[in-house]
């Protein structure tokens, strides 16, 4: 219940661009707890087509069931409303966060928007 209590109140959520050769589009969320990262979100979205691609999912085993992944994709959505979300995961705990949250597998790794470069971004362990 603590755990609970702490991913819906202190964490905050901040957005980067991923720096060096990720390419356009490649963009990672944020979850910082009392100025530690505890959470990461990797995610290719193309604003022209309207489309979104999860590569990565990562969080702190402390915070696993207790809703931060579930919060995390759902500020995600909202913040970037209008955008067809789609995923690359495939591990069983990020399958089934995805499936909760209505997000489905991606076709191929590949991104399919002829806007963004169709390079496999960091794929993480899943939470």
């Amino acid at each position: 219940m603590r755990r609970r209590f702490l991913a819906y109140r202190d964490i905050e959520f901040l957005s980067t661009h991923v720096p060096g050769d990720t390419g356009p589009g490649q963009e990672c969320l944020l979850l910082v707890h009392v100025r530690r990262v505890v959470g990461q979100i990797h995610y290719r979205i193309c604003t022209t087509c309207g489309e979104g691609v999860i590569t990565g999912i990562d969080i702190d085993k402390l915070f696993l069931s207790s809703g931060l992944g579930t919060r995390a994709l759902s500020h995600l959505q909202s913040r970037h409303p209008g955008t067809a979300w789609t995923s690359t995961l495939s591990l069983r705990t990020t399958r089934d966060l995805l499936r909760r949250m209505r997000i489905p597998a991606a076709v191929s790794a590949d991104i399919a928007c002829v806007h963004l470069p169709a390079t496999a971004g960091p794929v993480t362990t899943a939470g």
